[in-house]
């Protein structure tokens, strides 16, 4: 196990040459966009879904948007639009799978937020429809169909089990063995992360028949209270369950300097997708909850 600091210094003494690029987002009124997906495929071309928020706000909207010609993205006309943070996809028996993550007021404490994780599929964009919700008080969860047709379920449990945040996995054979009891039976990976650190995981690429790679954050805080947030990835034997050792392939400092939704947010990026192209790949990442950019790597998979 190792810290975000062993980490770091091991990602500076062997990262190569990259390239990183604002994504500029239109019609969107005086609102950020930030954590977004990658681009994925729909009914409408190639699109990318993205959080959408007040400078000032916790209480956002997710959008799906699409490239013009002058590389600007705007809104997806008709398309529809859910009250989620943090958005991500997958393709599951031919549907799209789309995830976010639902706020809403604690029922003892309403002046305090709690949160779960919510799914909805369709066979495109405007006939998503929920379908399962996942535990309140967990981030993170993650499903990816594998070549086999089962699922791999990645969660990130918080609390007793979890503490500042830890991922679990299990496999299930369908998608509709998805429950919150399988998500709370998931095997925890115990020794990935310091007990002063946190993770979890963003996105799942199936490297072969026996491994997935698993692209994630991990983050801390320092002395005065500063969250450091940064890309990472590790890969997981879907047999066993067994992970490798982590490995930082980006940190805010790779991307262009920008806005910040909080000095204390400053330090972070927020992972939001891969696109493996050969000896190149583009990582889609949200920095300092404020902004999204992406910026050219070599396959941190091959």
């Amino acid at each position: 196990m190792k810290s975000c600091k062993d980490l770091l210094i091991e990602y500076r003494s062997e990262k190569g040459e990259q390239y990183s690029e604002k994504l500029i987002f239109e019609n969107v009124g005086q609102k950020d966009v930030y954590n977004i997906t990658a681009p994925f495929e729909t009914e409408a071309g190639l699109v990318i879904a993205g959080r959408v928020e007040a400078r000032d706000s916790e209480h956002s909207k997710v959008l799906f948007f699409k490239e013009t010609e002058d590389g600007k993205w705007q809104p997806l006309e008709n398309a529809p639009v859910f009250q989620l943070q943090d958005p991500f996809v997958t393709q599951i028996d031919n549907q799209i799978i789309l995830g976010g993550v639902k706020i809403f007021p604690k029922k003892d404490q309403p002046d305090s937020l709690d949160w779960k994780t919510c799914f909805y599929k369709g066979s495109n964009l405007s006939s998503l429809k929920l379908f399962f919700e996942g535990p309140v008080g967990m981030k993170d969860i993650r499903l990816k169909q594998l070549d086999n047709q089962k699922i791999l379920l990645l969660t990130r449990p918080q609390g007793k089990v979890g503490g500042k945040g830890k991922i679990g996995a299990s496999i299930l054979e369908n998608l509709s063995d998805l429950s919150i009891e399988r998500i709370e039976k998931a095997k925890i990976f115990e020794d990935m992360f310091l007990e002063s650190e946190w993770g979890g995981a963003n996105e799942i690429h199936q490297l072969d028949e026996t491994v997935a790679g698993v692209l994630g954050h991990i983050a801390n805080f320092d002395s005065e209270g500063n969250r450091h947030y940064y890309s990472m990835i590790f890969n997981l034997n879907l047999e066993t369950l067994e992970y490798s050792s982590l490995k930082i392939i980006a940190e805010r400092k790779d991307f262009i300097e920008g806005v910040s939704k909080r000095p204390d947010l400053k330090d972070v990026i927020f992972s939001g997708g891969l696109i493996r192209n050969g000896e190149k790949t583009e990582l889609y990442v949200g920095t300092s909850d404020a902004e999204a950019q992406k910026i050219r790597i070599e396959d941190p998979f091959k």
